[in-house]
């Protein structure tokens, strides 16, 4: 047998080292030729190592979340021993390593994230075995205990209210057709007089998570815009009853018409809106470079969106914004989103945006303090709709109660470039053209 050590290739574009994000191999491992090892994140991209060639590991370059530098060794394998060569000699990869890319963003703020220098040199620094501790399951339950549980007739609804609250089924007194139903258990409970079971819920054990990766880097750069950025936040109410009302017409019409436009939500409406307002606020739609301490006010709108993805949040970016109609708005909105939650949206998708909006759709609460996106200076986020009473003007010079939609638009601001006077005459032209959607929709 010999001894393979399989060193971090040259990745290119000048990076000096890359952080373990998450292991695919153990200590003890069986790895085929081409089979994946590692992920590893630099500053432009996630970068998925292969094995050169098949073999065990039996050394692996330290936990995820940890830094190793190019050249340094990532994992040594045993092999079989290759004609001509001795055994326990220490083989080095004489081809180029296939990688698979998934982008990702520099950063959230369109600005390189602040490198993460690793403990030791990482030039000098040894591989080590992974470690090879092991947690012991939890005992299963009784045969006679599954058996019970599974004679009782039940849906999953039932079923995983019962768990959560701790109550046994096979306890239960089904009605005459022998299924357990929701209010069978609401009078189980209502009898027991809240004994036998655990009203608070579950207990979970604690458990420890490595910041690591796009976790790591969101929490830098949150960290940064709040260490750097003197934040605002303005708060409007907006009543969007008529808004609504139109876009339940535009999506009537689009889906008679036969097309295959997307649906229209909220979100492309006011992005329309905050594109037709911003021209005349400049400097809302800018980047302040602080080294340079220069601000630079953006002609066109390139506007990031905040997204909630499986990995963290993300920023796409929205190109010209200003020249899209709501259709086109709401396609890039939906392919945007997607590629981010699957990470095929490429770094260019990923970066260089002149404001955010930041929407957590019927999540939005009733008002928000969102964190700008360094460096841009603005961040606007819409809030839940709700409706309330209402005096509005019956038409005859007097008023009437009506009921009425009404959403909050949450702003916060770069207070070193915005004044609070002009993050508060931004916002209100944007409201005049959602609460009047035919000034939105003319062209």
């Amino acid at each position: 047998m010999a001894r393979y050590t399989f060193r971090l290739p040259d990745i290119g574009e000048g990076i000096a080292e890359a952080e373990i994000v998450a292991w695919h191999v153990a200590v003890g491992d069986e790895v085929a030729e081409d089979g994946r090892i590692a992920d590893l994140m630099t500053d432009k991209a996630t970068v998925e190592m292969e094995s050169p060639v098949a073999g065990r590991v039996i050394e692996i370059a330290g936990e995820a979340g940890e830094v190793i530098a190019i050249g340094s060794p990532l994992v040594v394998l045993e092999t079989a021993e290759a004609e001509g060569e001795e055994p326990g000699s220490s083989a080095e990869p004489v081809a180029a390593v296939e990688q698979k890319v998934t982008e990702a963003p520099e950063s959230r703020e369109g600005v390189p994230v602040q490198e993460v220098a690793p403990e030791s040199s990482n030039s000098k620094k040894e591989v080590s075995p992974a470690p090879q501790g092991h947690v012991a399951d939890p005992p299963p339950a009784s045969a006679q205990q599954h058996a019970a549980r599974a004679a009782v007739l039940a849906s999953p609804a039932v079923r995983k209210r019962a768990s959560e609250l701790g109550v046994d089924l096979a306890q239960l007194r089904p009605a005459a057709d022998g299924r357990v139903r929701h209010a069978d258990l609401d009078a189980f409970l209502s009898y027991s007089g809240g004994q036998g079971y655990a009203a608070s819920g579950r207990a979970r054990p604690d458990e420890t998570i490595k910041v690591i990766g796009l976790r790591r880097r969101i929490a830098e750069n949150m960290a940064a815009s709040k260490r750097h950025i003197p934040h605002f936040t303005y708060v409007e109410e907006c009543d969007v009853t008529e808004l609504e009302q139109a876009r339940a017409q535009l999506n009537g019409a689009s889906a008679s018409s036969g097309g295959e436009r997307p649906k229209l939500t909220l979100l492309p409406l006011l992005i329309a809106a905050l594109c037709r307002a911003l021209p005349d606020y400049p400097m809302l739609n800018a980047r302040y470079d602080d080294e340079a301490n220069a601000v630079t006010r953006h002609g066109t709108v390139h506007l990031g969106m905040a997204t909630a993805t499986p990995a963290g949040l993300m920023v796409p970016v929205i190109r010209n914004a200003q020249g899209l109609n709501l259709w086109q708005l709401a396609a890039e909105i939906v392919r945007l989103s997607q590629a981010s939650r699957d990470g095929s949206a490429r770094s260019e998708e990923l970066s260089g945006s002149t404001i955010t909006v930041s929407s957590l759709g019927p999540l939005g609460g009733i008002a928000s303090t969102p964190v700008v996106n360094r460096p841009e200076v603005a961040i606007l986020a819409p809030n839940r709709i709700v409706e309330r009473p209402m005096f509005v003007s019956d038409g005859l010079g007097g008023e009437r109660i009506a009921r009425r939609k009404l959403m909050n638009l949450s702003i916060s601001c770069d207070h070193r470039v915005v004044d609070g006077h002009d993050a508060a005459a931004f916002v209100q032209a944007v409201k005049r053209l959602l609460e009047a959607p035919a000034l939105l929709l003319a062209s």
